[in-house]
């Protein structure tokens, strides 16, 4: 599913204007990433938890030349999904 159809399915169950709900769906990924950046966590109800873990620096090797390479850390976010979720999907 594209965004453009999450928008469009927010519009028809909500009764708003596809502009009002993709401003909806904008609000709401924007919130979890201000929540992410500053907290380090997002937790929906029923849906699942966003979290932010921190990859500590390695080496790793080219592919094409073997050559050693050093990776930098860096932030990775992850998602576990909420009971709810899991329950639709199975």
């Amino acid at each position: 599913m594209k965004k453009v159809d999450f928008i469009e399915s927010v519009a028809e169950k909500t009764g708003l204007t596809k502009a009002d709900s993709a401003k909806a769906f904008d609000a709401v990924f924007e919130t979890i990433k201000e929540a992410l950046k500053k907290e380090g966590k997002a937790a929906i109800a029923g849906f699942g938890t966003f979290n932010v873990s921190k990859r500590a620096a390695r080496e790793g090797r080219n592919p094409r030349t073997g050559e050693t390479v050093k990776i930098p850390a860096r932030n990775t976010i992850g998602f576990k999904a909420g009971s709810a979720l899991k329950e639709t999907v199975n």
